[in-house]
């Protein structure tokens, strides 16, 4: 049997980071870690080959090699799975197909010849028995509220991809979240008890990823990190160990809520194992926002000092803000200039909100005759899929205008500031500066010293002024955030056009 894994073109998006791939020379920011460990759970004698659409192209030849065709994709990659499910039923390949993208609803392709909804653990060995019987069905679906077990999660079949590719790797621990926001359908998904892979389990995904040579950063993809804290420190204490062994050869970037600055001791161990950056789901400034969406651990705490105490102890903080809620008014938009200026937040995520099928959100617009269309999975789209209480034309002029503003040069330097302030650099494990480090550098000097445009320029340069005379320390810090700006400034101007 020849499987052919494809996982399809994503379009450009806030987190696709196209204009920063540019710069560091890679082709994509992430490998697909679900179609990694799926190529995994098949038969080790099938012969198994994957084509990333964001790095390669897909032949014909491609497709015709192949016995079956499984495809793995999210909302926001629709459009190039439609065109990869054309090819294949031109040339009468059968497809199997998963992920997230299902939530619009099978009937969205027709031409595929098997559907696998849910964990894939859950139901890949009922789906191989039916297939090797000549009898598989045309949906496969995970029993309703059972999740599996994370220790029958294979590790990736990392040999499939050329890491050198990708800007960073993707790993997972744990799956699950103990909240139940009303926008999110992780809850819906993957439940609300985090189940975690063993540390051991964990560990060895390190091993494998470490043989094929990539050293740099790893996103942990998991829906929160400090779902279950005492599972996550079990193995944070083990990665210390592992990390120290082999000389640090990753940095890791996590998804949590805010309630990891109570846990001062949790902190100190990420750092200790290598974590530098945690994307911390904030949403919005505005209380009555928060408690309408039903983001209960943000509510009744000072998120601005929670955020600062994050960053003194030696993490920086990326975040995810949301326009759009019933309860945003007129103001709300400089409420939330002003909240980051507070913070320092360098890379305010900013979205608007969307009802995606699975969340409380959208049986919500459902019921009050407010849903307008599916969500397009691509939330920066400035496309709210159900009638908002704001005109859509204030909030879309609003959204383009925050953006526009947090990611102009100045209002940049000055979080930057803030945050500088506040970053605690004695606590961050020290590492060699690599070949990569000092390409970034100059090239930023090329890019944005020289040929930023004066104010870029300007505020390039008094930030890696300010950076070298008062916090050295952070001085690759300062550099990593004016390049990770080149993606965002583009992508501000391109949605303000």
């Amino acid at each position: 049997m020849r499987v052919l894994l494809v996982y399809p073109e994503f379009k450009v998006t806030f987190w696709g980071w196209k204009y920063l791939l540019r710069i560091i020379g890679k082709r994509a920011a992430f490998p697909p870690l679900g179609l990694l460990t799926v190529a995994a759970m098949l038969p080790e004698s099938w012969e198994k080959k994957l084509v990333d659409l964001n790095v390669c192209k897909l032949t014909d030849e491609d497709i015709r090699w192949a016995n079956y065709v499984f495809v793995g994709a999210m909302i926001t990659q629709n459009d190039s799975t439609q065109e990869v499910l054309k090819r294949c039923e031109r040339m009468e390949i059968p497809v199997v197909m998963g992920g997230p993208i299902l939530e619009k609803g099978c009937e969205e392709f027709p031409s595929v010849r098997h559907f696998l909804l849910g964990e894939v653990e859950n139901i890949m060995p009922q789906f191989l028995n039916d297939l090797a019987l000549y009898r598989a069905k045309k949906v496969y679906l995970s029993p309703p509220n059972t999740f599996p077990d994370m220790s029958a999660s294979p590790i990736p079949l990392w040999g499939l991809i050329n890491p050198r590719y990708y800007a960073s790797m993707l790993v997972q621990f744990v799956r699950g979240c103990p909240y139940k926001c009303e926008f999110c359908a992780v809850a819906n998904l993957n439940g609300r008890t985090p189940r975690a892979k063993l540390p051991k389990q964990f560990l060895r995904e390190l091993d494998a990823l470490y043989k094929t040579g990539f050293r740099g950063g790893i996103m942990v993809a998991d829906d929160n990190f400090i779902g279950n804290k005492a599972k996550v420190k079990a193995m944070l204490l083990r990665l210390v160990g592992w990390q120290i062994t082999h000389k640090y050869p990753y940095e890791f970037t996590v998804e949590a809520d805010i309630t990891l600055a109570d846990d001062e001791d949790l902190m100190d161990l990420m750092v200790k194992a290598g974590f530098k950056k945690v994307f911390l789901g904030l949403e919005t400034p505005n209380k009555e926002s928060l408690i309408e969406c039903g983001k209960t651990q943000n509510v009744n705490r000072d998120m601005c000092a929670d955020v600062k105490k994050i960053h003194n102890h030696g993490l920086v903080t990326l975040s995810g803000f949301i326009f759009g809620f019933d309860h945003d008014g007129p103001d709300i938009f400089k409420q939330h200039i002003e909240f980051y200026r507070k913070t320092g937040i360098i890379f305010p995520m900013l979205s608007m909100l969307q009802a995606s099928k699975g969340s409380l959100l959208y049986k919500k617009m459902e019921e009050e005759g407010r849903l307008q269309e599916q969500a397009s999975g691509n939330n920066t789209d400035c496309r709210p899929n159900f009638a908002c209480k704001m005109p859509v034309g204030t909030l879309v002029q609003g959204y383009k205008d925050v953006l526009k503003t947090v990611y102009s040069p100045r209002e940049y330097y000055e979080r930057i500031r803030v945050f500088l302030r506040e970053y605690n650099t004695t606590k961050k494990v020290a590492r060699k500066v690599t070949a990569s480090d000092v390409s970034l550098f100059f090239s930023s000097v090329w890019r944005i010293g020289i040929f930023g445009g004066f104010r870029t320029s300007f505020y390039y340069w008094r930030t890696l002024s300010l950076a070298f005379f008062k916090h050295r320390r952070a001085f690759s810090e300062a550099v990593t955030f004016w390049v990770y700006r080149l993606h965002f400034w583009r992508f501000a101007k391109n949605n303000n056009s």
